[in-house]
């Protein structure tokens, strides 16, 4: 099978004219945006009086039509109304104008044919310009024309002017190049839109015991559980140990709650009666307004909670029911809801608001356009593609207009999210809209882009071509080419420096760990009710959109993620391979000039101990200062063959690409092909996070995190300095009364070097 070139994956970098300015590198000549100008005729459709009556009745059915050469955009329609109010406005690109003159026609709506009732002209080079942040251009009243250019009853309110898509009436705006010509009904699902992601707590539910149960069979023992469901999610507790009437548990049940809180949590205390069947002993529903806010590791209190017996239909209630139980229930908003890799999360904050801290900068992005798109479905005949764009970042997903019919297409449009961790990650995904004609309802797959902003300089523009990768069952496949324009402002160098010293992860993921079952299980949960959220959205983003965005089956076995982890290994300990090396050639005289002055350094060293630790510090620093001229002066991007995409083997790729489970015809090797699909699933993950390890140690000094390495550096430098000074014997006995000082001295949550080091880049966000 061909392989396109390498080169064709690879990243390049661009010129392009930004907010009007000529782009020069690190600065603009203008500080107008981060997109390209694109100017647009503006016509603003307020409203109509006086209409003469074209109906039997003498009433009319007013409407306006907006026509520029090819392009029509129509007003809604009023029945039976000679003073309607549209306030609608059209948009039309300068670089589609098709004719001089813009006409805007009011129309009476009919069954047959639209009867003409007035038309108003404007010659396109008498139309003002508007420039932002002038004040709107102000509606006229309009007298109306026949054809011949004679005046007849009826005025119109209208205001034409010449703009950008910095005007505020852009987003609403019907737009001629994100239509096709002759119009489409629905603009709401083609428009840009900005989502606010749903705001997620830890709904942690402590079952600590039940009193006064009334199983039905009392001559045995019971065998109790609790089960807790909260919306379409069951969690249950072990049986318990002590069988009787008043059972005890004290188990935590982990759920995923959003805002606003509207299906309530359900305590169910059952008997297993038989292998097969249960009995409801009691049952409580218990709104989640009521349950207690946790910013901080302090217990809530504990309740006890009614229970209500299970009536069969036609059973009549007898006598008192005093069952209840015990639990501590508390929504968890000092934790940060993972609902995306650990390994680049965009967003690194509490649940609760009042523990955020200040933003530490602006992340700007402007997505230009794309080229060379593949053609995504069959229109009349003719391929092509209806592109729109989405990107995550934090708490907001925005979504850009949808361009008809283009596989070049040009948004243009400009994004800001504050920034309140610089070791966060920005996605972009380019999408097929499958709701217009030719698709099949689903939104296909073009690419995603993800850019870690630890990896930017701060106030440089950064203009970039990003191939668009997709991995399909036939190979790696590039699907185009987005152009983006991104800048990472920081508001404060030492706040910035600073959160290289703090946990990654909030306080209470210290102070009450969870379980790596409860993560993925939480995980999952929360990807869950993202999809629902978002897909209830007005356009939608749809489950195939948002999963994609946030990885989801990331964690499903491939034998090609198996072989790139097991291959960045490799990379993450060529150095050490490449030390042994070293040592061997100077063990072995293969340069004796070298090994005479490593006899010199070792015999020094021997007879002063003392200038190993400031020997090795400086060595470092050097190295570090030296990789300076090597950083990276791009940001990173998918990569094919780190992601060993490029040369899988079409069987691996056929694995990969298998459902799960397994569409195996045999029953046994189904069930052996999953489990090993599941194990080896696991392995992937651990032998990744160890990659991770090796490769956060290789950017300590190649300024892939510029900051990062930058504090490093001075570290090496300063710790240099301060233990040539210090006698080895002191420095040593500090560093073994540290290593083994009391636990009452000892922190739960990170060290600051241990946070350091968490916050380091690895090539985790690269994989494909």
């Amino acid at each position: 099978m061909e392989r396109p070139p390498q080169e064709d994956f690879s990243l390049k970098e661009t010129n392009p004219l930004l907010g009007g300015g000529k782009f020069t590198g690190d600065k603009l000549t203008s500080t107008y945006d981060l997109v390209e100008q694109m100017e647009y005729l503006y016509v603003r459709v307020v409203k109509a009086k006086d209409l003469p009556g074209k109906d039997v009745t003498g009433s009319c059915d007013p409407y306006v039509e907006v026509k520029l050469g090819n392009y029509k955009g129509t007003t809604r329609h009023f029945e039976k109304k000679s003073n309607p109010e549209w306030n609608q406005v059209f948009a039309f690109s300068k670089e589609r104008l098709q004719a001089s003159v813009v006409e805007v026609t009011v129309k009476d709506k009919d069954v047959v044919k639209d009867d003409f009732m007035g038309r108003v002209q404007f010659d396109l080079n008498v139309i003002p310009k508007r420039v932002p942040p002038d004040s709107p251009l102000a509606p006229q009243w309009f007298r109306l024309e026949d054809r011949k250019g004679d005046k007849v009853k009826g005025e119109v309110m209208l205001a034409v002017w010449m703009g950008t898509q910095a005007d505020e009436a852009f987003p609403e705006a019907w737009l001629s190049d994100g239509v096709a010509i002759g119009g489409v009904d629905s603009l709401s699902s083609i428009r840009s839109k900005v989502y606010p992601s749903p705001k997620l707590w830890y709904l942690r539910v402590n079952v600590i015991e039940a009193q006064d149960l009334q199983p039905s069979d009392k001559s045995r023992f019971p065998e109790v559980y609790v089960k807790a469901i909260l919306g379409s999610e069951g969690l249950t507790t072990q049986v318990s140990t002590s069988r009787s009437i008043n059972p005890t548990w004290n188990e935590d049940l982990m759920f995923v709650a959003v805002e606003p809180f509207e299906a309530p949590l359900i305590l169910s205390v059952e008997d297993r009666v038989a292998p097969n069947k249960t009995e409801i002993l009691g049952r409580c529903a218990i709104p989640l307004k009521n349950v207690d806010k946790r910013v901080d590791n302090k217990p809530v209190n504990t309740r006890w909670y009614n229970l209500e017996k299970l009536l069969v239909e036609g059973e009549k209630k007898e006598g008192k029911f005093n069952s209840k139980i015990h639990a501590r229930i508390s929504l968890d908003g000092g934790y940060h809801v993972l609902d995306e890799s650990t390994h680049y999360s965009s967003d690194l904050k509490p649940t609760a608001k009042q523990l955020w801290k200040s933003s530490i900068g602006i992340l700007e992005l402007g997505i230009l356009n794309a080229q060379g798109l593949s053609p995504m479905k069959t229109v009349d005949g003719q391929a092509t593609t209806d592109a729109y764009c989405v990107a995550k970042y934090g708490l907001k997903w925005v979504r850009t207009r949808t361009i008809i019919n283009s596989l070049s297409p040009k948004w243009n449009e400009q994004y800001t999210w504050e920034v309140y961790d610089p070791c966060t990650v920005l996605t972009i995904g380019v999408f097929d809209n499958g709701n217009l004609p030719g698709g099949d309802g689903k939104e296909s797959r073009i690419g995603k882009v993800r850019i870690r902003l630890s990896t930017l300089e701060t106030d440089r523009v950064y203009t970039h071509s990003y191939p668009l990768l997709v991995l399909q069952p036939s190979g790696v496949k590039k699907m185009g080419e987005i152009h983006l324009a991104v800048r990472f402002t920081c508001l404060s160098l030492i706040n910035m420096m600073h959160m290289y010293s703090l946990p990654l992860l909030p306080k209470m993921h210290y102070h009450l760990p969870l379980t790596v079952l409860q993560l993925n299980k939480l995980r999952h949960q929360a990807t869950d009710i993202v999809c629902a959220k978002l897909s209830r959205a007005e356009p939608p983003l749809k489950n195939e959109v948002v999963g994609y965005m946030l990885d989801l089956g990331a964690q499903v076995w491939s034998m090609r993620k198996s072989k790139a982890n097991f291959f960045r290994i490799m990379a993450a300990l060529s150095g050490l391979i490449a030390v042994g090396k070293w040592l061997d050639q100077i063990c072995k005289w293969k340069n004796p000039i070298t090994t005479v002055l490593i006899h010199i350094l070792f015999l020094i060293l021997v007879l002063y101990p003392e200038l190993i630790l400031p020997t090795i510090f400086l060595y470092l620093f050097l190295i570090g200062v030296w990789y300076y001229r090597w950083r990276p002066r791009h940001p990173p991007h998918m990569d094919t063959r780190l992601s060993c995409a490029d040369n899988a083997h079409p069987d691996e790729l056929d694995e990969e690409f298998d459902s799960f489970p397994t569409s195996s015809a045999s029953d046994i090797v189904k069930m052996r092909y999953d489990r090993l699909r599941t194990i080896a699933g696991r392995i992937q993950t651990v032998v990744g996070d160890m990659a991770t390890q090796g490769e956060r140690l290789q950017s300590l000094l190649n300024w892939r995190d510029p900051r990062a390495t930058a504090l490093f550096v001075t570290f090496c430098f300063v710790a240099a300095i301060a233990l040539y000074v210090t006698p080895f014997q002191v420095v040593a006995l500090l560093a073994g009364f540290y290593v083994l000082r009391h636990p009452r001295f000892r922190k739960k949550v990170p060290s600051v070097p241990l946070n350091y080091f968490r916050r380091l880049p690895s090539k985790a966000d690269c994989m494909l």
